[in-house]
């Protein structure tokens, strides 16, 4: 599969600068960020892509709605592949809210309050991305499908860091991850 990680948030532009937390829930792209989300579908068009798995947060959506259009895919909602809660970014939007924004997406597996405190500890974190490496390892489409998550469930995933639009191709049997051609900006 392909894990890329959302474009950049209007969080990450404060945060990567300053070191604080803005305080801003469910943060959405910039332009720098909608440019991004736009190189990798881009890069993905040659992937023969079948399945787009999604967070729910606004800024992994935006991304997905932008590459899935360019790809003619539906965008399917795994709660699964969510950030590694602990910033105030990581507060999302209610399901109400999703649905309202995003009506041709089924946001129905989604409690009205999905996310979790603030307060994800790294156990927690790694026990849902080893479900969800699992889950992943039984489909017979895992070589297809694209996954836009986030920086903290990639580095839980594959031990990796990467910057915001990056892509990997990850393997869900061995576990390893092939860092693909990156789609930001240093």
């Amino acid at each position: 599969m392909i894990l890329l990680r959302h474009g950049q948030s209007e969080f990450n532009v404060v945060y990567s600068r300053t070191r604080v937390d803005p305080g801003i829930p469910d943060p959405r792209l910039t332009e720098d960020g909608r440019r991004q989300a736009a190189d990798a579908a881009a890069k993905l068009e040659r992937h023969r892509l079948e399945r787009l798995i999604c967070s729910p947060y606004t800024r992994a959506l935006e991304t997905a709605t932008i590459v899935a259009t360019a790809l003619g895919l539906a965008v399917e909602i795994e709660p699964l592949v969510r950030e590694h809660c602990l910033f105030h970014c990581d507060i999302g939007s209610p399901r109400s809210a999703l649905e309202q924004r995003w009506p041709a997406v089924d946001f129905a597996m989604l409690e009205e309050r999905w996310w979790p405190n603030l307060d994800e500890s790294e156990t927690t974190l790694a026990a849902r991305g080893q479900d969800f490496r699992r889950r992943m390892a039984g489909r017979d489409d895992w070589e297809r499908t694209a996954v836009i998550t986030h920086w903290g469930f990639i580095r839980a995933l594959t031990g990796l860091t990467v910057p915001n639009g990056h892509l990997l191709r990850f393997d869900p049997h061995s576990g390893t991850a092939v860092d693909l051609a990156p789609t930001s900006v240093p």
